[in-house]
């Protein structure tokens, strides 16, 4: 790919408002722009995420995971601001505290509204 100079996760939601709200304020990333269909986001000095607007899917993995430096931090932060964390007690990911050890790396795993999977990892 040459000439790329980024990759942009998008991210389906049925309601862009309540997606502006979670990403925004519960998740802390910086409004970038919107228009009718999506909203973009970013997250640190070069990422950004894109919510679009489409009928509410179903995923079985990880649609995103944000790279923190401090997992225990991060989650404490989000819980706060009523973020819930899945837990795993079964199968090969554990969690403890919300955090499960997976390989070398540390992370948490947590839904948006409209029910995506995303993850925090420090590692």
């Amino acid at each position: 790919m040459h000439g790329a100079t980024m990759v942009v996760a998008t991210i389906p939601v049925s309601d862009l408002e309540q997606a502006r709200a979670f990403y925004g304020d519960t998740l802390g990333l910086t409004l970038l722009w919107d228009n009718p269909a999506s909203i973009r986001f970013r997250c640190g000095s070069t990422s950004e995420l894109s919510v679009f607007r489409r009928p509410r899917t179903e995923t079985q993995h990880t649609l995103a995971h944000f790279e923190v430096g401090d997992i225990e931090a991060a989650v404490h932060e989000l819980e706060a601001k009523g973020v819930v964390f899945l837990d795993y007690d079964e199968g090969p990911l554990r969690t403890t505290g919300h955090i499960a050890q997976v390989g070398p790396a540390r992370g948490a795993c947590f839904r948006d509204p409209d029910g995506n999977t995303l993850g925090l990892r420090q590692g």
